[in-house]
């Protein structure tokens, strides 16, 4: 017999009565409240055209580096689960997942799956190799219905806004097509300017040369390849984007007299750099970057730490984003400095800090962040987008950057479905931490019913200038 499949009232809410009491209702106050995803990874295409997913595989295994990344782990081929084009049975790669789906017990995917299961599609059953095939019959015959749509399911999760992310050679075309659109939904896009920042990107060169075609500016000096990024952050602006996102090996900035910036860009534009220059290339253009966020009012969102590619051979067969990034140690207090040493006073320059390594939220990041004007910390992010690590995050930044040098939540995510699962695992893991201060009369019940609204809602908002 198929083991039942139900999605328990106070999952995730304290389990001491009183503190849960608080809980419920903290969380009653905001469940429904709109999402606003300020930062994430779907495919505007989705959005522009309207098309049905074609089937559970495509809409939940394929985009969710989260599960193939542990079935990797345990020996199973990204080639049999259709990753990166290659060919697949879609039935048979959904079996793999529901065969091996005891492998994710305790992680916050299973967390997030059981919602969409249980909640998106209605399943009551466990997934397993049992049900497997009810599982990928019933949703994939729920997708080819007009409630499932792209569009439809935005609305239907009340999504106030999602932002995707782009790098500086995107046409943004679909982009343009749903502000064509007679639909009322909000997606706009994130300026990604890595493949044209980072010297140890693939084709830097080559993008270059695109990146001269695209803005209509001369990147083939120092100049003019600062006057091709105003131009291009321009045209996302005009897009509807309010922020920028740079994905750096490290934290570190650097501020270079122009002649020194001048010499460094000549040494890594031929695609040749060094290690060494191209880290001091990546610094120098995160406080570039901050320089123009001055000037355009873009939100910046610096996301280091993570040795990217870390299975090289994984990357030569699939590429980018197939679950081998590693978290590494980050420093944030030296690297920083040089940056801060410019605009850390400069109240209308807005920077979100994020971190793999949880060890600098208390030693740096928080004291940082209850320092600067211009700094606010992001939310638990990546491996640490987790029940225990929004507690941790939480514990360690609280008492000293307070709730209002944060931001609020943002799932960061490619699997559409489970932006609402990964927005209500997060209403409720902030609801038990206001209540526990509550219980202990460390906060007033209606500050923490005011502090609800905000972490859900309204700082996601005021940060990303939404």
């Amino acid at each position: 017999m198929p083991r039942p499949l139900t999605l328990h009232p106070d999952r995730l809410l304290p389990n001491e009565p009183a503190v849960r009491g608080i809980a419920r209702e903290l969380h009653a106050s905001v469940a429904d409240l709109p999402i606003v995803s300020p930062h994430g990874h779907t495919d505007p295409a989705w959005f522009a055209t309207n098309a049905p997913f074609g089937n559970a595989t495509e809409l939940l295994l394929v985009p969710d580096h989260y599960l193939f990344r542990m079935l990797y782990s345990q020996g199973i081929r990204l080639e049999d689960l259709g990753i990166s084009g290659h060919e697949a049975d879609p039935r048979a790669a959904w079996r793999i997942l529901a065969e091996n789906y005891h492998l994710f017990r305790g992680t916050p995917s299973r967390i997030w799956l059981d919602w969409v299961f249980a909640e998106a599609f209605g399943i009551d059953v466990q997934l397993d190799s049992e049900t497997a095939d009810h599982y990928y019959d019933t949703i994939t015959e729920k997708l080819a219905t007009e409630a499932f749509r792209p569009r439809a399911l935005f609305d239907r999760y009340n999504i106030e806004v999602i932002a995707t992310t782009e790098g500086p050679l995107d046409t943004l075309d679909h982009h343009r097509a749903i502000a064509a659109s007679d639909w009322g939904g909000r997606v706009i896009t994130a300026y990604r300017p890595d493949p044209v920042v980072d010297p140890e990107f693939e084709g830097f060169a080559d993008n270059l040369a695109r990146l001269s075609q695209v803005s209509g500016e001369d990147c083939s000096h120092w100049a003019g390849y600062l006057a091709a990024h105003r131009a291009m952050r321009a045209v996302f602006k005009a897009a509807g984007a309010t922020s920028t996102d740079h994905g750096h090996p490290t934290a570190r900035t650097a501020d270079l007299p122009a002649g020194e910036a001048q010499a460094l860009f000549d040494r890594v534009k031929g695609g040749n750099a060094s290690a060494a220059d191209a880290e001091l290339f990546r610094a120098q253009m995160l406080t570039e970057m901050a320089a123009m966020s001055v000037e355009d009012g873009l939100v910046m969102q610096i996301h280091p730490g993570s040795f990217r590619n870390h299975n090289a051979t994984l990357f030569e067969r699939f590429g980018r984003d197939k679950g081998a990034d590693i978290p590494t140690r980050t420093d944030y207090v030296h690297a920083l400095k040089p940056l801060l040493d410019r605009f850390g006073a400069e109240r209308d320059l807005s920077i979100i800090l994020f971190t793999l390594d949880e060890s600098a939220y208390a030693r740096e990041l928080a004291p940082l962040a209850g320092h600067y004007p211009c700094l606010r910390l992001g939310p638990a992010w990546w491996f640490h987008d987790s029940p225990e690590g929004m507690r941790r995050f939480r514990l360690m930044t609280t008492e000293t950057a307070g709730f209002y040098n944060t931001v609020g939540f943002n799932d960061d995510t490619r699997a559409f479905l489970s932006i609402p699962a990964r927005h209500d695992v997060a209403r409720r893991i902030d609801c038990g931490f206001l209540a526990q201060l509550v219980a202990e009369h460390r906060i007033e019940d209606w500050e923490a019913a005011e502090l609800a609204r905000e972490l859900a809602y309204d700082l996601a908002k005021r940060a990303y200038r939404l």
